[in-house]
């Protein structure tokens, strides 16, 4: 049993070996000179120009939760989309009965405003 783990085991070991040592190097060989330009946040090629005391509104937040919610729910369909022959048409029909759900709860939040960003 423990020979089928042996190879996985190995790459773990190496690849821990590896990025610890990297780190260390780093911390060890790596200039320290700490700039303004060093400093300074950056995002996609531009300076960005949200300083560290800026608060996000409670509607960013509000629209990230959304995205999270939906995204992973759909994750929930995949084994269905692999599978569907095994499981017939009682899958297939709790799934569209599950995608309804979902587009149900996706119309009510849009309704509501939850989407709009204030």
């Amino acid at each position: 049993m423990l020979r089928s783990y042996l190879p996985a085991i190995v790459f773990l070991i190496l690849g821990g070996g590896v990025g610890a040592a990297f780190a260390v190097l780093n911390s060890y060989i790596g200039p320290r000179r700490a700039t303004r330009a060093k400093q300074d946040p950056y995002e996609c090629g531009l300076p960005s120009e949200i300083r560290r005391g800026m608060r996000f509104g409670i509607s960013f937040y509000l629209i990230a939760m959304l995205f999270l919610l939906f995204d992973v729910e759909v994750i929930f369909l995949y084994p269905i989309a692999v599978e569907l022959r095994a499981y017939g048409s009682y899958a297939l029909i709790e799934a569209v009965v599950f995608i309804l759900l979902l587009l149900a709860a996706f119309i009510y939040v849009w309704r509501r405003g939850a989407l709009q960003w204030r």
